[in-house]
């Protein structure tokens, strides 16, 4: 396929009344499980495949797909995209822009795991999925409802451009989750656990979040039971990875998107100013080299360049956006990376990838012991934050922390506050790390399979929670 678009592009592309062409093929093929009561209830499998081209004229852009990628139809979507593009500029006339070129690929990559999980018979996957949901239903009798999901993708994509860049990759990314429900009187409670990866089957299951996972998600639900709710006010809390990833993604990570930026999100203008504690570093990346088994991994954006770790907050200052070509030109940097499509037929946009806290010092028991009145937050729950940076996280479940000690557990709670607030208030961040969202979705649009951690960090923020 790569010779294939690279000749199309040699023949059609690159001279100046037809503008700058770019060829994205794309081929994902997916398989989803679901076990309960000892038993497969959901078993999908699908396959996707199709080239999309953009096509960028006197600065505007058309767009075209195909899902027949022989030579003759690539030739009608580029052609179709040409014409879209010249009809935006008809109606609008000609703009200023350009593509920073950056580090355009030329490299042929094979992920790890990619070729164990296509060779891995789909009986023996479905077997160990409702073998995990089994072990589960069994571990306690206070169990109402045990579920176990496996979903896997393997990714092929070439892209190609008519200023140099010409890559394939195959990538393959699985993930595995686990939830229970215990119950007793009539009061009930949940708890979940999962992982994802840019792997293989071996290499998910030997992700630490998944260490115990059976014993310990059991335990949590029927624990949880006979929790209180924590009490609601401004509080002194140590974040676990998995909250410190979302509160990364969701409240900070999208507000330096460069689109956003020039939205107006809070971080317009703010290059160069302390947004953070001096403890605080906070990163982007493509290639993760920090703790593995990440699940964003990739090694070029979709549009050919090449991925890269982008520091995004550097000792507490903002030093960096996230970037695609044609923003990092507007901003006379370098292109980041982060061009993303979900699909063949849709449109790169400015995405995330994996996004993190660099690891500090500090241990978590040293933190804990630092503190006489607060809380240890677990379990990563939905969330939401605006362009403010204003967020709302729920949690799955919290440690109570009295006089320097972890005491007892409670049930979710809500935090809220404003993230640069909030990372102003970092006083520890811990030497331990764990990537801990990679089985979540990115939405802006379109999914994105994104993941996100870091350290433990004590900060301050409100906690809402009720009596009970």
């Amino acid at each position: 396929m790569k010779a294939l678009l690279q000749k199309i592009v040699a023949q059609t592309g690159g001279d100046t009344r037809n503008g700058y062409i770019e060829l994205r093929y794309h081929r994902r093929q997916s398989n989803s499980f679901m076990a309960q009561r000892g038993r497969v209830d959901v078993a999908n499998h699908s396959i996707v495949e199709g080239v999309g081209v953009r096509a960028l004229i006197d600065g505007a852009w058309g767009f075209a797909a195909t899902a027949r990628v022989d030579e003759a139809s690539i030739l009608r979507a580029i052609d179709q995209a040409r014409r879209n593009a010249r009809a935006i500029l008809a109606s609008r006339g000609k703009k200023e822009s350009h593509l920073q070129r950056g580090k355009l690929s030329v490299i042929d990559w094979k992920g790890p795991g990619f070729d164990e999980l296509i060779a891995m018979p789909i009986a023996d996957k479905l077997g160990a999925v409702i073998n995990f949901e089994r072990r589960l239903a069994k571990s306690s009798s206070a169990l109402h409802t045990a579920r176990c999901r496996y979903n896997e993708l393997l990714e092929e994509k070439v892209v190609v451009t008519s200023d140099g860049a010409a890559a394939s990759a195959k990538i393959a990314l699985p993930e595995f989750s686990m939830s229970a429900i215990a119950e007793r009187d009539g009061e009930r409670s949940t708890s979940s656990r999962g992982a994802g990866v840019s792997g293989g089957w071996t290499c998910l299951y030997e992700h630490p979040s998944l260490e115990n996972v059976v014993e310990e998600t059991a335990r949590t639900a029927v624990d949880l039971l006979s929790a209180k709710y924590p009490e609601g006010g401004k509080k002194t809390v140590i974040l676990a990875p998995a909250v410190v990833g979302l509160l990364c993604h969701e409240a900070i990570g999208h507000t330096v998107e460069a689109d956003f930026v020039k939205s107006g999100s809070v971080a317009q203008g703010k290059i160069g100013q302390r947004v953070a504690s001096d403890l605080v570093t906070m990163a982007d990346t493509g290639r993760e080299t920090i703790a593995g088994y990440a699940v964003g991994n990739l090694p070029f954006d979709d549009e050919g360049v090449e991925t890269e770790t982008t520091t995004i907050i550097k000792d507490g200052m903002l030093v960096s956006y996230l970037h695609n070509r044609e923003t990092a030109a507007e901003f006379g940097v370098a292109p980041t990376g982060n061009a993303r499509a979900w699909l063949f037929n849709d449109e790169p946009l400015i995405r995330m990838r994996n996004t993190f806290l660099l690891p500090g010092k500090s241990s978590l028991a040293e933190m804990i012991a630092g503190i006489d009145d607060g809380y240890l937050v677990e379990g990563a729950g939905s969330g939401q934050a605006d362009s403010n940076g204003e967020f709302m996280f729920g949690t799955g479940y919290v440690w109570r922390i009295q006089n320097g000690k972890k005491t007892e557990l409670l049930r979710e709670a809500t935090l809220s506050g404003i993230a640069f607030d909030v990372l102003q208030t970092v006083d520890a961040v811990s030497s331990e790390f764990r990537w801990d969202l990679g089985t979540g979705y990115c939405g802006k649009g379109q999914p994105a399979k994104v993941d996100a951690g870091g350290p433990y960090i004590r900060c301050k923020m409100n906690v809402g929670g009720r009596q009970g």
